[in-house]
């Protein structure tokens, strides 16, 4: 599970974003699962891949990332209507996501995460035993069915 982690809300983020001389915007996110894994985009144009800081801190996934233009020497400027300064976001991992063994690509302007699933998360089968057969026997014996048992359902 991925929540949003914003510690800052509503008229916190606005009274902080007004006193602060450049403030920090969110990245826009998409996040899906696939699989066994968590899939995040995050738009970030016009960012040097180098500049994009990633980090994983009590099941706290932070991104940050810097964008800035200058313009040369001599260039006359007639609109700057594009953000350039700080962006970040974090969101909370969840206990059924791996935090430790997370990827990371840029490409396009676009970063994408890949979280693999915890094991525990990931769906599994469970077997349904009928009352009075020798498998409920088994668990009742041994807390567990016998590794006979499971070999003659299987086989």
């Amino acid at each position: 599970m991925l929540m949003r982690f914003e510690p800052l809300r509503g008229s916190d983020r606005m009274s902080e974003e007004m006193r602060s001389e450049r403030p920090v915007r969110q990245i826009p996110v998409d996040a899906y699962r696939r699989g066994n894994e968590f899939k995040i985009h995050l738009d970030l144009p016009g960012v040097d891949p180098d500049s994009i800081e990633l980090t994983v801190e009590n099941d706290v996934l932070s991104v940050w990332a810097c964008r800035s233009w200058l313009p040369a020497e001599g260039d006359q400027v007639q609109i700057t209507e594009r953000a350039q300064g700080e962006v970040s976001r974090q969101l909370f991992l969840g206990q059924s996501l791996d935090g430790d063994h997370l990827t990371a690509t840029c490409d396009n302007g676009v970063l994408t995460i890949t979280i693999p699933m915890v094991e525990q998360a990931k769906a599994r089968r469970i077997e349904i035993l009928h009352a009075g057969s020798t498998a409920t026997d088994d668990i009742e014996a041994h807390g567990h069915m016998t590794l006979e048992r499971e070999a003659a359902l299987s086989g």
